[in-house]
């Protein structure tokens, strides 16, 4: 996904260095990808928000009741949120930067 993000916001920059292209469906267009992304993007959320969750319970417990199991559990749950939490900045900044597109792309159009 990252890669997909990333190179569709790349290739919005591009058609707005350009003129006279059909403003309209051009937006239309971006307001679909917007829309999938932001989807994308609360799933990653959620998901996020849960593996944080999950490893302050665990790191919890290991305080008040340490075992092996325990300290691996947290361990392992660290281990997955960091890429999560990556992931999501990433879709997060992407997304605001899709916001200020629209933008120029409304403002493309009404020139």
């Amino acid at each position: 996904m990252e890669k997909r993000i990333l190179n569709y916001r790349k290739y919005i920059d591009e058609l707005l260095q350009q003129d006279g292209l059909d403003w309209d469906t051009v937006i239309k267009e971006h307001l679909i990808q917007v829309s999938f992304f932001q989807h994308e993007r609360l799933i990653h959320l959620i998901v996020t928000v849960t593996f944080a969750l999950l490893e302050v319970i665990a790191l919890g417990l290991c305080v008040t009741a340490f075992s092996p199991g325990l300290g691996l559990l947290a361990l392992a749950l660290l281990i997955l949120l960091v890429p999560y939490i990556r992931h999501y900045y990433i879709l997060e900044n992407e997304v605001q930067k899709m916001y200020v597109q629209y933008d120029k792309m409304v403002a493309k159009k009404q020139k």
